[in-house]
């Protein structure tokens, strides 16, 4: 058994938890895999299960009490007010045998520290949701939006979804021309064909798309967010107008959650930020003048941000 002191970072997310252990210099020990461990979406029993099977794995062939640190990014850690779950994932970190080291933060922080080893700036994430955070001393200590489906997530994949189908419903509701965008929203949601969409009451139509977006989970609506997308690209206007406003909704976020004048890096986390993604282009365009990065792998921030509480500010960056 490998007994070096050694620490671990691990990325909890809504569909996948990966789990990196590294050493004081940086190289990676060993890395473990689960499944989706948000308890937001997940029962807590099952997600703290699966953060623990991934630090298991990631700790084969090492000493557990030899781990120096444990830096836990997951996304729901508002679920960990509650002393009984707390309690959950606390169970879970003596089972992994880190108990007592491991510190749970937000998933904000850790990909924020995957692209720079600055200590204070700016991180945006707009995948499935949305929020703009203010990251000091390598903690978020503040955010902007981040209120989920029903009061928030401005300009996320959820949001341009609902959008979607709300503009949808608008061209059913008058006498616009089911093309487009609203001819790709039916189409996905209700498998109807060209002829089909002309030749069918347009009232009967609007009724089926709201019992479907009802019928599903709120966060389902994310699903028609490559639709805008691809509906831009073709020139569609009301895509357009909808991802103008989407990424002034997340260029204003970012802004709200920075001091005025602050020069310290902005980091772009998530789907709808992505290198080929039109929301993203324009949120770069609205950001210019400022340092925006790119976040690269979660668990490599959580990694080096274990490591800091282990070996200091200069500890080594780990690279996968």
């Amino acid at each position: 058994m490998d007994t070096a002191e050694h620490v671990v970072g691990v990325d909890a997310g809504g569909t996948s938890t990966r789990a990196l252990a590294v050493d004081a210099a940086g190289a990676v020990l060993g890395r473990g895999r689960s499944g989706g461990a948000n308890p937001n979406s997940h029962v807590p029993e099952e997600a703290a299960a699966r953060i623990a099977e991934a630090i298991t794995e990631a700790l084969t062939g090492l000493d557990p009490s030899r781990t120096r640190a444990c830096v836990v990014g997951m996304a729901g850690t508002s679920k960990l007010t509650d002393p009984a779950i707390a309690a959950v994932f606390d169970r879970a970190w003596e089972r992994a045998g880190v108990a007592g080291v491991t510190r749970v933060t937000a998933d904000a922080e850790v990909a924020f520290a995957s692209a720079t080893s600055a200590v204070d700036g700016t991180v945006l994430i707009a995948g499935t949701g949305s929020i703009a955070g203010r990251i000091r001393k390598h903690r978020l200590v503040s955010t902007t939006g981040g209120h989920g489906w029903l009061l928030g997530d401005e300009g996320s994949a959820f949001w341009l979804g609902r959008e979607a189908v709300r503009a949808t419903l608008a061209t059913l509701d008058g006498h616009g021309e089911l093309t487009g965008l609203a001819a790709d929203v039916l189409t996905e949601a209700l498998g109807m064909s060209v002829a089909e969409l002309v030749d069918t009451d347009r009232m009967t139509t609007s009724h089926r798309l709201i019992t479907l977006a009802n019928a599903e989970a709120p966060v389902r609506l994310a699903r028609f967010a490559p639709l805008v997308s691809a509906a831009e690209r073709a020139g569609d206007p009301v895509a357009k107008q909808i991802v103008h406003r989407a990424a002034d909704l997340l260029v204003a976020g970012t802004l709200a959650a920075r001091e005025p004048g602050e020069d310290t890096p902005v980091v772009l986390v998530g789907s709808v930020l992505g290198e080929n993604s039109p929301v993203s282009a324009l949120v770069r365009a609205g950001l210019s003048g400022l340092n925006v990065l790119t976040s690269s792998d979660g668990v490599l921030g959580a990694a080096w941000l274990a490591a800091v509480d282990a070996f200091g500010e200069n500890a080594s960056r780990p690279v996968d």
